[in-house]
């Protein structure tokens, strides 16, 4: 009779351990999916101020029909991807793009001087702040989801269960990676 109740309470310890791995795991995946949410408002928010900015350039940027041509052609490809490894080639991509653009606004004083351009750039700008903040927020949860599910025990509980793990929302440019060279 004890025998029997020292299998049973084995069996219940391992059955509520089991119980509360899986509910970790869903819960880091939850956190995963809601990361990347914030992401992709932050980055509809961007690709809607786009076509505004790209109007506004446009009539004083009239020999870097190329570089606004790029941009539209980004934006367009970005908000069709789906894979997070995709979505962060293409967004990163696009934020050079936008940053050349306003590298080449620098030699049109009347584009500058333009207050819609100024506000735009601004808005540009904070959501950028904003996107970085939601990508390492992101990245951060998948960080978690991954350790967990490579992890043992967890990673028995996790294949039983098919959790796999978070891609990372990376910069692809190993230019973009690259410490700047300071001269003096």
């Amino acid at each position: 009779m004890t025998a029997t109740i020292i299998v049973l309470i084995v069996v219940i310890l391992l059955a509520l351990f089991v119980i509360a791995i899986y509910n970790k795991l869903i819960r880091l995946r939850n956190m995963v999916e809601e990361g990347w949410s914030g992401i992709d408002v932050q980055l509809k928010r961007r690709a809607n101020l786009i076509p505004n900015l790209l109007e506004t350039v446009k009539g004083y940027m009239g020999h870097e029909r190329e570089l606004l041509t790029r941009v539209t052609e980004l934006r367009t490809q970005s908000m069709k991807a789906q894979e997070v490894g995709e979505k962060g080639r293409l967004e990163g991509q696009l934020s050079r793009s936008l940053a050349n653009i306003f590298a080449v606004a620098e030699g049109y004083p009347d584009l500058k001087a333009n207050q819609n351009f100024s506000e735009l750039q601004t808005e540009l700008s904070d959501l950028e702040e904003q996107i970085q903040m939601a990508r390492r927020y992101y990245n951060g949860t998948v960080r978690n989801l991954n350790i967990q599910v490579e992890s043992f025990p967890s990673n028995v509980i996790a294949g039983i269960f098919n959790f796999t793990k978070g891609e990372f929302f990376e910069i692809e440019d190993p230019a973009e990676r690259a410490v700047p060279e300071v001269k003096f």
